[in-house]
């Protein structure tokens, strides 16, 4: 349990912070958005962008690899969203954020340092990788699905125009697309390049969960606790069966099979709570945020004893 106390505990400790700062210390309610802006322009493009430019573009794209873990997203995005419209009945741009919520986990800065610590550093690649696979294609389509419903009563023409634009400027998405075609050429990044996205990307966590932390002063956790349970449930329970069952089923022998390394890591990454960008996107759009703030949070906590068991099961380097 100790590798993933080491992982889990900073994170719940860095929005606690945020929370106390809010609750006695000098920041107000506004400092949430000022945060928010700065980690969704400044900070996490450079991140992404340095990730996606070092990634060789066959290791980012290995099929199999993203096809076993692709299986826990999808299943639990069709679970999800039929859920949500059957019981939930919110507007379809919160049902994809509930959804968002419930796949999308926190690779960057939960999976990088523990995978590495649990199996050694033979699965820092596929932590990368399941990194550039959330930065890159999953933002791109929760942004696509979430402007579909927002523009949703313009003429077809204006819709299609309007989500394309949206995407291709959304600076997340730009900054991975724009790292892909760095990749591609081959060349290294430069160092004053390189340097300068390192330092700032590295306050992007931070930063959102900082802000998350605020945002929850004198918001009650209770809010939604049967909607943020279900959710917590597909997340850190749902998911990672399914990713199970296609990596030791379907992908376990031929010539598309996995190897022993990228089986664990498949499993373990689909396992791991909800990340903070999902809050990073909620608050860019102003929907679903009490909500997904309370299922990053619980997700978090309660990741401590899912994720040991689950490595005490698939055993550690």
């Amino acid at each position: 349990m100790q590798p993933v106390l080491n992982v889990v505990l900073p994170v719940f400790a860095i929005m606690a912070a945020g929370w106390a700062a809010g609750r006695f210390g000098p920041f107000t309610p506004a400092a949430t958005g000022v945060l928010n802006d700065f980690v969704y322009w400044v900070a996490f493009p450079p991140l992404i962008f340095g990730a996606m430019a070092t990634a060789p573009l066959s290791a980012t794209f290995d099929l199999p690899f993203l096809a076993a873990y692709s299986a826990g997203v999808f299943g639990v995005f069709a679970i999800s969203f039929v859920v949500g419209l059957l019981v939930f009945r919110a507007r379809p741009a919160a049902l994809a954020l509930q959804a968002m919520c419930a796949l999308f986990a926190n690779t960057g800065y939960m999976g990088v340092p523990l995978l590495p610590t649990a199996f050694g550093e033979a699965a820092l690649l596929p932590a990368l990788i399941l990194t550039v696979y959330n930065a890159a294609f999953m933002v791109a389509l929760f942004v696509t699905l979430i402007e579909l419903d927002l523009r949703a009563e313009d003429p077809p023409l204006r819709i299609v125009a309007g989500v394309l634009r949206a995407v291709l400027l959304n600076p997340l998405v730009l900054s991975a697309l724009l790292g892909m075609c760095w990749s591609a050429t081959g060349w290294p990044l430069p160092t004053p390049v390189r340097t300068f996205g390192t330092i700032i990307g590295a306050a992007a966590g931070p930063a959102a969960l900082f802000a998350m932390g605020l945002f929850l002063v004198g918001k009650p956790l209770r809010a939604g606790l049967g909607e943020v349970g279900w959710v917590v449930f597909l997340k850190l329970l749902v998911m990672p069966a399914l990713a199970a069952w296609l990596a030791l089923g379907p992908l376990s022998s031929g010539p598309l099979a996995l190897d022993a390394m990228q089986v664990r890591s498949v499993i373990v990454g689909a396992a791991l709570p909800t990340g903070s960008l999902v809050f990073v996107l909620a608050y860019r759009y102003r929907l679903y945020l009490e909500r997904s703030t309370s299922v990053i949070l619980i997700s978090t906590v309660l990741s401590g004893f899912t994720l040991s068991a689950l490595l005490i099961l698939l055993g550690t380097d």
